[in-house]
């Protein structure tokens, strides 16, 4: 097993990253033959029914989470809510699942996109500015999952 701290989450919801501010948080590579990664976050209470919404549901949820360092790009995972459970003021989620593949490189294929679409000049840097930060899915990524 290896375990690596774990610097943001965000799970896609509508086709936008909505990041959970993270208190704490750790990932486990749990490094077996089913390729599981257990996630461990400690955020505000105030997320308590999103996530126990998701975990009696047993949905799968998209996410993208910053490991160990803050320039990495994220880590794209596909994961269900296992444990929602109140400490203090505070909750801890336990989620598990499967690394979604290998990282991509995000920069460069939004620049494709965007330029694809025709931007160009402030537009296509003020755009991609926005994309950086909120992170949609890329029109390819969107493609592959249909």
């Amino acid at each position: 097993m290896k375990t690596f701290k774990m610097l943001s989450v965000g799970v896609l919801i509508d086709d936008k990253i909505q990041d959970f501010p993270l208190i704490d948080g750790i990932i486990i590579n749990q490094e077996n033959s089913h390729r599981m990664w257990i996630l461990e976050m400690f955020i505000d209470k105030q997320h308590e029914e999103l996530f126990q919404g998701w975990k009696d549901s047993g949905e799968v949820l998209d996410t993208s989470v910053v490991i160990s360092y803050p320039e990495n790009e994220p880590a794209g995972f596909r994961v269900a809510v296992d444990t929602v459970q109140q400490i203090g003021d505070n909750i801890s989620v336990l989620m598990k699942g499967r690394l979604k593949r290998a990282r991509t490189q995000y920069a460069e294929h939004l620049l494709e996109e965007l330029i694809t679409e025709g931007l160009f000049g402030e537009d296509l840097l003020r755009r991609f500015e926005s994309d950086m930060r909120e992170r949609p899915r890329l029109k390819k990524d969107r493609e592959k999952e249909d």
